[in-house]
């Protein structure tokens, strides 16, 4: 199968942006918080080698590409954080596990705003979803095409992982924030927790799911630019 390797690198750039900064942020956050885990082990950084996990940063996006699918999604390897180093840990690992998504919407938002800036005056509509899907945003050259993608895959790389499913950032907040026999029952999830995520993905209710919000985020994006 042909690949469009010019195409291709415009989404493998703002991929591995997306998730060595997600992986930064935790942790960032955790340090500041007290934990220096990450930076004792050298992943405290924006080096993506210190990143590359085989799986999520080389495997899945290579079969994406593959299958020409639509937009490129994958994962760095997480950094690890410990979590009694934390000054108070339950209140604590929220915040470090806030932190991944919080950081894909700013680079989010940095990107909505340089795509406007370098389609003002073009006289082009910068968003962006119908462009996505239909493969025909071509029109203030490959910054454009790449800050248009940098949206898609960090928006969708935020809400993706703030479903409250452990071991997925927003299964991490939600069991910080519940009661705790709700908590309890919450983080007994995560050793299946990825296997529910792919069931969800297989049988097309993952997407149901987060499209509309995808589809909402972006549309507030555009308002911004």
């Amino acid at each position: 199968m042909n690949i469009d390797v010019a195409s291709a690198a415009l989404w493998v750039f703002p991929l591995l942006v997306a998730v060595v900064f997600h992986e930064w942020a935790h942790g960032f956050v955790a340090y500041k918080l007290g934990d220096d885990t990450a930076q004792r082990l050298g992943r405290l950084t924006i080096n993506p080698i210190a990143h590359i996990d085989p799986v999520g940063t080389i495997l899945m996006p290579g079969l994406l590409l593959l299958s020409n699918a639509p937009f490129l999604f994958g994962y760095a390897k997480p950094v690890p954080i410990s979590w009694q180093n934390l000054r108070n840990p339950v209140r604590d690992m929220v915040y470090v596990a806030a932190a991944g998504p919080a950081m894909n919407l700013l680079l989010a938002i940095g990107s909505a705003i340089l795509l406007g800036v370098v389609t003002r005056g073009t006289g082009a509509d910068p968003f962006f979803w119908r462009g996505v899907e239909q493969g025909s945003f071509a029109v203030a050259g490959p910054v454009a095409e790449m800050a248009m993608r940098s949206v898609l895959i960090n928006v969708v790389l935020a809400v993706f992982n703030l479903l409250p499913i452990p071991p997925l950032d927003g299964g991490r907040v939600a069991v910080g924030l519940l009661p705790n026999p709700l908590a309890y029952r919450l983080a007994s999830v995560e050793p299946y927790g990825f296997m529910i995520v792919f069931l969800l993905l297989m049988s097309g209710v993952l997407g149901v799911v987060l499209s509309p919000i995808v589809r909402t985020l972006i549309g507030l994006l555009q308002g911004l630019v």
